[in-house]
């Protein structure tokens, strides 16, 4: 009878140290929002999570969708979200807005800023300066129509004469197809789609992307909190696992579009897999990332963003780019390098 209860007590404290050492192994939590809804735009992290590139780092990985960079910006700084994809301008101004938020991007995952104005072609607008007074789709929270007067300052007009128009971006989109406004406020690659889904021939538009147009801001980046970089083993493993799903996604985009598919089975793939080559080849896909790698921001660009978001939003502050960047998440140039 001793012997049993020894061994009974002997197992027990196996079964004890073996449930200790699942629990030590077991991953950590880490919610994410996309910033928008399931798109192309989302590819990179859905193909991450697929391909179980966050829990091989030891991630449980929670991806939600957003409703803009200003909601899901005041979510992260509310401690919802470890880390969320969101415009750098729109993070500038919640810092300024809100000090002490404690606020920092920890990759840029648009080295090209994708704000833009879609006009049509053979309308009023044929150049960028005939915006100025027009009739402008765009929501209050909108990331290009916030960044505007930065666009229309380097081109030389007025942003004060727009009249925005301020719809649900589905209703907006309808209106726009069928000609009531003369231009729309959009990320190109979001506006150009979703047109094209409602039946607008593309070869009808005209893009005035403001990175065409002397704008030197970063687009988005990946967002975090003081409260969630201080777990800094979890945010490397996130922003490395995000690097390599985005990497992968570059290099094969049918497979980041068959992510975004999986994660949303009502997305037409064809019209995902059109949007994410448009992201690539427009945002991602240029000389900084190039030199430098996905994620990496240079100490000029960084002054840009915020030089033009502080002048563009009409924003006094002492904030410098130490405060809204930081390198220290990154992996290493080797593991962010772009595919050829």
């Amino acid at each position: 009878m001793k012997r049993r209860s020894l061994l009974q007590a002997s197992l027990g404290c196996s079964a004890l140290g073996a449930l200790g050492l699942a629990r030590a192994a077991s991953p950590t939590r880490f919610k994410f929002n996309l910033g928008w809804k399931v798109e192309a735009s989302g590819a990179g992290f859905l193909l991450a999570q697929q391909r179980g590139y966050y829990r091989d780092a030891g991630l449980d990985v929670v991806i939600d969708t957003g409703n803009g960079s200003t909601g899901v910006i005041s979510l992260v700084a509310s401690g919802a979200y470890d880390a969320a994809s969101a415009d750098l301008a729109s993070m500038i101004e919640f810092m300024v807005r809100n000090p002490g938020a404690g606020l920092q991007a920890v990759a840029i995952q648009y080295d090209q800023n994708p704000n833009a104005v879609i006009t049509r072609k053979g309308g009023p607008v044929r150049k960028a300066s005939d915006l100025a007074g027009k009739t402008i789709l765009g929501q209050p929270f909108n990331a290009s129509r916030k960044l505007f007067p930065a666009f229309a300052k380097a081109q030389g007009f007025d942003a004060s004469g727009v009249r925005w128009e301020n719809l649900e971006p589905g209703v907006g989109d309808t209106r726009f197809a069928k000609g009531d406004f003369d231009a729309a406020a959009y990320f190109y690659f979001t506006g150009l789609l979703n047109l094209k889904a409602r039946g607008v021939d593309l070869a009808t538009l005209d893009v005035y992307r403001y990175a065409d147009f002397g704008i030197q801001s970063y687009g988005n980046g990946l967002v975090a909190s003081t409260r969630s970089m201080a777990n800094a083993g979890a945010m490397k493993a996130f922003v490395a696992a995000s690097a390599r799903g985005w990497l992968d996604a570059i290099a094969d985009p049918r497979a980041g579009a068959a992510a975004v598919k999986a994660r949303e089975p009502l997305m037409n793939e064809a019209i995902e897999l059109e949007r994410l080559r448009l992201i690539i080849d427009g945002s991602m896909k240029s000389a900084g990332t190039a030199a430098h790698g996905w994620g990496a921001a240079t100490p000029e660009r960084l002054q840009a963003t915020l030089s033009e978001t502080l002048e563009a939003f009409n924003l006094q502050s002492s904030l410098t780019t130490a405060q809204i960047w930081t390198d220290a998440f990154l992996p290493p140039a080797a593991a962010r390098r772009l595919p050829a």
